[in-house]
C-alpha cells in the first residue's frame, strides 16, 4: 500500500545523498587520512545522524525549528562554528616528516569513536538535513502515513545513508588512493580544509526562507 510513497522517498533521498556536502567531504577526509577504519566509523557517524532528523520530524519539532528564525540561526551557526573548526585544523596542517609518511599511511591516530563522534555531529548539526527532512515528513510522506511505517522510513534512509558512506570510505581508503592523495601530503589537508571552511561560510550566510 506505501510501496509507491517508500519509492519516491527513496528515490529523492539517493538524489540528496548523492550531492557533495559536508558529510562527503568529512568521509572523503577522514578515510584518506587515516584509513579504511576511520573511515567506516565516520559513515556510521553520518548515518545515525539521520535519526536524529527523523526523530525530531516525527516528533514535529522539526516544524517548529523551521518556523523560528532564533532556533534555525542558533542551529545554522552551531553547525557552521563545527565545520569552521575543523576545516582551519586542516588548513593548518603541516607537511609529515617524510620518514614517517609511509607509516602515517598504514595507521593514522584516529579512534572508531572520535570518527563516528565527527561524522555524527557533522551530520545532526547540518540545518539544511533539517529543512530537507521536514519537507520530505510533510509534503513528501502522507500526514496520514502510520507513525510506525514513517519511522521505518527513516530507519531505511539511515541505513541507506551509512551504506553509500561506507562504499565512499571504501573507495577513498585504498591504499591505491590513499598513496596517491599522500604524495600531495598536507595539500590534501588543506584542500578539504578550504572545501570544509568554505561550506561552513556559506552556510553561516543561508538565510531561511
Amino acid at each position: 500500500m506505501y510501496w509507491s510513497e517508500f519509492l519516491t522517498v527513496a528515490l529523492i533521498h539517493l538524489l540528496a545523498v548523492a550531492s557533495p556536502g559536508p558529510d562527503f567531504a568529512i568521509v572523503v577526509r577522514e578515510s584518506v587520512g587515516y584509513g579504511r577504519r576511520a573511515g567506516l566509523f565516520t559513515a556510521l557517524g553520518v548515518g545515525t545522524g539521520i535519526l536524529v532528523h527523523v526523530t525530531y520530524s516525527l516528533l514535529g519539532i522539526g516544524l517548529i525549528v523551521s518556523q523560528s528564525i532564533v532556533l534555525f540561526n542558533a542551529l545554522k551557526w552551531l553547525a557552521a562554528a563545527y565545520l569552521l573548526y575543523i576545516g582551519i585544523k586542516a588548513l593548518r596542517a603541516r607537511p609529515a616528516d617524510p620518514s614517517s609518511a609511509e607509516l602515517n599511511l598504514v595507521a593514522g591516530e584516529r579512534s572508531g569513536r572520535g570518527a563516528f563522534v565527527t561524522g555524527f555531529i557533522t551530520n545532526g548539526l547540518n540545518p539544511k538535513a533539517t529543512l530537507f527532512f521536514l519537507s520530505l515528513f510533510t509534503v513528501v510522506i502522507n500526514p496520514h502515513t502510520p507513525v510506525a511505517v514513517q519511522a521505518g522510513y527513516g530507519i531505511y534512509l539511515a541505513l541507506a545513508t551509512a551504506f553509500w558512506f561506507c562504499l565512499v570510505a571504501w573507495l577513498f581508503s585504498q591504499q591505491r588512493v590513499r598513496a596517491g592523495f599522500a604524495r600531495m601530503g598536507h595539500w590534501f589537508d588543506r584542500l578539504m580544509g578550504a572545501v570544509l571552511v568554505g561550506i561552513g561560510v556559506k552556510l553561516a550566510l543561508t538565510e531561511m526562507r
